[in-house]
């Protein structure tokens, strides 16, 4: 049965809270930590997992949008679901979804495999699962679960026609995710989210976690393979601990992912910090500046909004340091593109501008127009198809010769992300 595209749905709760209730509320079967934010929710949710599995959990996890498959949203043990299984709790699910409907409620595609994900995992059963919002918080499908913890990842600009054009706003429909005694732990956020964040973290009678004041990151220094954390949490510091992943930003997610499993550990002693530094070693965060190939280095980013993209730019001019960059860019033309391409102008010596496989994305003139505007024609190349942009951007590199340092970021969305992964058989390759 269809239920229309993930980006076109009418912001409730009360059609997924209807199901729920005919399902025997799935949700309320195991603990929950909630993730909202603009930025680093995926990577976040992923580090808690990695670390309560380490700890003996069974865990289920909850991400989207996914990058290649639909069964890498609902994972148990760190695995999507099989083909078959996936199947299963549809078909399961399914009678149930066709009596709210035939309520006049139509459940939403969005709606529909968060109900999949929960009923997963009250069947595998879970101990813990940790929830990542689709957009905003309030009137997400899984705020009908209440998350033990809620952990609220940087806030910036994004899906302004949904949750509103300003900072503040915003923050105000993500931290609807902060329930009644719950313990909130924050990233760092601009002065106008932080206010509003406290004040429902107040309101909610919530003890509240703060990055740069009750935990928070000491140090760091780069490594092979990604950077050297100091740690500072709710119950202890944990030094050397090595993330295979790239950039303050990612830095930042590990003391959030971090603070979360602390706060939802019973007692007041530390965790074991072998046990963290094992943890972290394993996380993966794939499409979120992935190396997938040398000679010249190609990274691959899943960053589609001017907060992401800052971030992404900021890590590889740290982590890479390349004397050449070409961007391989395909965006969605919902987004603030102009402001994407001006991040981007200082970083890149050359663009070039194409499409991925949503009917979203921007039509390949017009990015063009505009990244010409911003970079001068000269800077700019075009492909209408990803992989003749991938093989143009490569050919750049290689111009510039081996020893000199060139790479090449592949960015824009998760969707080009996803899209390069399968082109260049990045899953294949390992």
């Amino acid at each position: 049965m269809k239920r229309g595209v993930e980006w076109n749905f009418e912001p409730a709760l009360d059609r997924i809270a209807a199901l729920m209730d005919v399902l025997g509320s799935p949700q309320r079967s195991y603990q929950v930590i909630h993730v909202a934010g603009t930025n680093g929710k995926s990577s976040t949710t992923r580090m808690i997992e990695t670390i309560l599995r380490e700890r003996n959990l069974r865990v289920g996890r909850f991400t989207s949008p996914h990058l290649v498959s639909m069964r890498e949203r609902i994972c148990v043990d760190g695995v999507p679901l099989s083909e078959e299984r996936f199947a299963e709790v549809y078909e399961d699910i399914a009678p149930y979804l066709e009596m709210i409907d035939a309520r006049g409620r139509r459940l939403s595609f969005f709606e529909t495999l968060t109900a999949m994900a929960f009923a997963a995992f009250a069947d595998a059963p879970v101990d813990v699962a940790v929830v990542e919002t689709g957009m905003g918080g309030s009137f997400d499908a899984t705020n009908v679960a209440d998350g033990n913890v809620a952990v609220i990842t940087p806030i910036s600009l994004d899906h302004t026609d949904y949750l509103g054009d300003d900072v503040a706003t915003i923050a105000g429909e993500k931290a609807g995710i902060i329930k009644p005694g719950a313990t909130v732990v924050l990233a760092q956020q601009q002065l106008p989210a932080a206010e509003v964040l406290m004040r429902k973290a107040v309101e909610a009678g919530a003890t509240v976690a703060r990055e740069g004041l009750e935990f928070g990151v000491l140090g760091r220094e780069l490594a092979i393979g990604g950077q050297l954390l100091h740690l500072k949490s709710l119950k202890g510091d944990y030094e050397e601990v090595l993330l295979p992943l790239y950039g303050a930003h990612q830095a930042g997610n590990a003391a959030c992912a971090l603070a979360a499993v602390e706060a939802l550990t019973a007692g007041d002693d530390p965790l074991d910090p072998e046990l963290v530094r094992q943890a972290f070693l394993q996380v993966r965060s794939p499409g979120r500046l992935e190396v997938v190939r040398r000679g010249p280095t190609v990274l691959l980013d899943a960053a589609h909004n001017p907060g992401g993209v800052q971030a992404t730019l900021e890590a590889v001019h740290e982590s890479f340091g390349f004397s050449r960059l070409i961007g391989v860019v395909a965006v969605f033309e919902d987004k603030d593109v102009q402001g994407i391409l001006e991040l981007m102008e200082p970083m890149f010596d050359e663009i070039v501008v194409t499409r991925n496989s949503s009917p979203r994305s921007m039509d390949v003139a017009a990015l063009a127009a505009l990244a010409e505007d911003v970079f001068g024609p000269e800077r700019v190349n075009r492909a209408e198809r990803l992989d003749d942009a991938i093989d143009i951007g490569v050919g750049l590199a290689d111009e510039a010769g081996e020893h000199t340092g060139a790479g090449v970021l592949i960015t824009g969305s998760v969707v080009t992300a996803g899209d390069a992964r399968v082109l260049l058989k990045v899953e294949e390759a390992r």
